[in-house]
């Protein structure tokens, strides 16, 4: 069996090494002329770091990443601790595998690496995905240049404006959420090193929120601060941004917020859509993976996860059957109600970080703070559902059943 896999991000090369470790073929296309990635970070929760350590990637990964200690959120003005969910030595302990942060970059070129050194000729670099065309005998891509390619399965992890979900699916509509996200990545000298925790820490506040952590082993802070408005609306990672607006969106913050905010030299912004979960992902020989069939918002910190624990099931459910069809139906069987989950529980946390005025955040925050102190395990175990999901733990003939049954 040959698979074609649109796409060079996160999802689409961990799908390759996913599928090459479960004995299928693999070309993959990716439009750019290098495999490059922003500079921002991503968190690796354990769901996601089980598919890397079955794949013989964790110790490059811990070698580049960061361990916070804890996940916490404060009052982004006062900058009070409302809870802490201690995380470094618990996660391995409780979850089966570490919690990391990482940056983007340093993730694909880990992940570039073990492809190119597993197959050499499996990445196809400047070669845009036009269309596709179904056949007796298989699938076939033809891509901008006019190159065409010949496999069984086509796999699209070509990120939210996904030309094969558009090719499947005709265009999908998405609604601005009233939202518009700050991000930028600035050196930890000693100075933020003493103001800001090492630890993935949410800032909540009236209309905007931010999260800081680290990267790079700690040589690096991330942030992110999302910030309610109208009338932007790009939907562009790469849109680059004011930092005087930044600046003045978070006026007034904790010293942590004001400090970084006053040190950058460069910043992104761009505006966050949502999307229904789609009524399909796959049909014959094509389906869909990561963002291209479930983008979601950011605010738990899934994105990249969730395809990353696509790929792995994919592979499985290809491997345990020679009817790719049947294959394909028997992936988005299991990862469509656990995706959609998160896909709406991300869309909730976006509306629990804004809350206005002292009496709707004592409301809010207060029964929070109490729980976390009186009762930190029932705190602590809020994410268990995310965090102990395990996709490798699956033999490949019960991968659709049982990943179902554990999402519900």
């Amino acid at each position: 069996m040959k698979a074609l896999v649109i796409g060079g991000g996160i999802g689409g090369l961990t799908t390759a090494l996913c599928l090459l470790e479960a004995g299928i073929e693999v070309e993959l296309f990716e439009k750019s002329a290098a495999l490059t990635e922003v500079g921002a970070g991503i968190q690796l929760s354990p769901n996601g770091v089980k598919v890397l350590a079955k794949l013989g990637l964790q110790n490059e990964i811990d070698a580049i990443a960061f361990p916070p200690v804890s996940l916490d959120m404060r009052m982004g003005k006062s900058g009070r601790k409302i809870f802490s969910i201690p995380i470094k030595e618990r996660a391995p302990a409780q979850y089966g595998a570490p919690y990391y942060h990482v940056h983007r970059a340093d993730l694909m070129n880990v992940l570039e690496r073990a492809l190119r050194t597993r197959n050499p000729s499996a990445v196809k670099l400047g070669k845009e995905f036009v269309s596709y065309e179904e056949h007796d005998k298989g699938i076939t891509i033809t891509c901008a240049d006019g190159t065409q390619a010949h496999g069984d399965v086509l796999v699209g992890a070509d990120g939210i404006h996904s030309r094969v979900c558009s090719q499947l699916h005709g265009n999908t509509p998405a609604r601005f959420t009233g939202n518009v996200a700050w991000r930028f990545v600035v050196p930890a000298t000693p100075q933020l090193k003493s103001l800001v925790p090492p630890s993935a820490t949410i800032w909540v506040g009236p209309k905007r929120h931010a999260v800081t952590y680290y990267l790079r082993r700690g040589e690096l802070i991330n942030f992110v601060g999302v910030v309610e408005r109208g009338e932007w609306q790009k939907e562009s990672w790469t849109e680059a941004g004011d930092t005087a607006d930044l600046q003045a969106d978070f006026q007034g913050w904790a010293t942590p917020i004001t400090a970084l905010t006053t040190q950058v030299l460069q910043c992104f912004r761009w505006a966050l859509f949502d999307r229904n979960p789609l009524p399909t992902w796959s049909k014959d020989r094509v389906t869909l993976l990561g963002d291209a069939a479930h983008a979601m918002l950011p605010f738990l910190a899934q994105g990249a996860v969730m395809g990353i624990e696509d790929a792995w099931v994919l592979s499985r459910c290809l491997m345990a059957s020679q009817d790719v069809p049947t294959a394909l139906q028997s992936y988005e069987t299991a990862r469509k109600p656990r995706t959609s989950r998160v896909q709406a529980g991300a869309r909730r946390q976006m509306g629990l970080y804004h809350q206005v005025g002292t009496l709707k955040q004592l409301s809010v925050y207060g029964p929070m703070w109490l729980a976390s102190s009186f009762a930190p395990a029932f705190v602590n175990a809020r994410q268990d559902w995310l965090y102990a999901f395990d996709v490798t733990a699956d033999t490949a003939p019960n991968a659709a059943a049982s990943s179902a049954s554990r999402s519900r």
